[in-house]
């Protein structure tokens, strides 16, 4: 199974759109688990435990890990090896260099962390694209028009008539030529959102910058999946993995992901009811054929009355 579907299938699996991101944070964790690796590991597979019914995917930031060192390393190993088959991990580490340390990043990525999905960078281009995208089983997020407030400084710039996001999301449809690329595109853009989603056609998009970054959790799902007709993945991490810092944390997270889930299927539902609405307000087919063969048939009675 390719790797967007084996996304699909979780996503109608666990009835969820949510990514849950697994950034770290000893400073946010409760401090029985924040002071040394195995509480860290601790604190995530409690976390995993009780939310893996509820996501569609865990995406772990690998700086949060890079920055403790080795050690740091292997603990998201063992977190991902934690994490159930079946749903997909995105390790996001934003890679993007010349094609042969490219080829190691890749290697790094799928085959020794183990990851289904990864995040990149597109700016020095596809050669440095190609060595993950050649891995057909495996999935690539391509980073196209972000949430943070730097995103300004190069992605809206105006190239040949039209911002540079939408030139990279252009070139990436080209480069999807195995069907395993997605775009990564801000919950704080609503409306580049909507127009992306058609330039990315079946594309998945990632979803980042609800919650704390203040991007609206119903516009993200709506405009994100196209009226929940295409794939894409809405990424949480501090509004639930640090939802408490008491022992509880673990259920507390779980209480956040349902709430989002329930909000995420509110819209959906109403999204659907409208659907039918304006269904119901079109003309029958048969109607419409019965009214067009009868404008078409020639008035015999007044044929017959004239002169």
């Amino acid at each position: 199974m390719s790797a967007l579907k084996e996304l699909q299938q979780i996503q109608a699996d666990n009835e969820s759109i949510i990514c849950l991101g697994l950034d770290l944070d000893p400073k946010r964790m409760p401090s029985e688990y924040s002071k040394n690796v195995k509480g860290m590991f601790e604190f995530a597979v409690r976390i995993i435990e009780a939310t893996k019914d509820i996501v569609c995917a865990y995406k772990p930031n690998i700086a949060f890990y890079e920055s403790i060192g080795a050690e740091g390393l292997s603990l998201l190993k063992l977190i991902i090896e934690r994490i159930p088959d079946e749903i997909p991990v995105i390790v996001d580490g934003k890679r993007g260099d010349i094609g042969n340390t490219a080829a190691h990043y890749a290697d790094a990525m799928f085959k020794q962390l183990k990851a289904n999905w990864v995040t990149l960078n597109p700016y020095m281009g596809y050669d440095s694209l190609r060595p993950f995208i050649e891995h057909k089983d495996k999935g690539v997020f391509i980073l196209c028009l972000t949430s943070n407030p730097g995103s300004k400084d190069l992605q809206i710039l105006n190239v040949d008539g039209k911002p540079l996001y939408e030139i990279v999301a252009e070139k990436v449809a080209y480069w999807n030529k195995e069907r395993n690329c997605g775009l990564v595109v801000g919950a704080t853009n609503p409306e580049q959102l909507k127009e992306l989603r058609v330039i990315a056609g079946d594309m998945p998009l990632l979803i980042p910058g609800v919650g704390a970054q203040g991007g609206s959790l119903e516009k993200a799902a709506t405009y994100g999946t196209a009226d929940f007709t295409k794939t894409a993945l809405i990424n949480v991490s501090r509004s639930v993995l640090y939802a408490s810092r008491g022992d509880d944390f673990a259920e507390r997270a779980r209480a956040e992901l349902i709430k989002l889930n329930q909000i995420v299927d509110s819209v959906r539902k109403k999204e659907t009811e409208d659907s039918g609405d304006t269904a119901d307000q079109q003309p029958d087919e048969s109607d419409s054929s019965e009214l067009q063969e009868n404008a078409a048939e020639p008035n015999t009675a007044d044929q017959s009355q004239t002169p």
